[in-house]
């Protein structure tokens, strides 16, 4: 298992849920196709799992 995953922002929050897009600003997502290093917790992952819709993850 490693330690950080790679979560990629795939489709817009524009439509979605407030509560969705609050998540997607969380996670430190703020344009299209733009990436970030996550640490992989359980915090994170449930953060991943609620916008799954909306990112692309990759264990680095």
């Amino acid at each position: 298992m490693a330690d950080k995953v790679k979560v990629t922002l795939v489709k817009s929050p524009i439509g979605a849920i407030p509560k969705h897009r609050a998540t997607v600003a969380a996670l430190g997502l703020k344009k299209l196709n733009k990436s970030v290093e996550l640490p992989n917790n359980d915090a994170t992952m449930g953060m991943v799992k609620q916008v799954q819709h909306l990112v692309k993850v990759e264990e680095v």
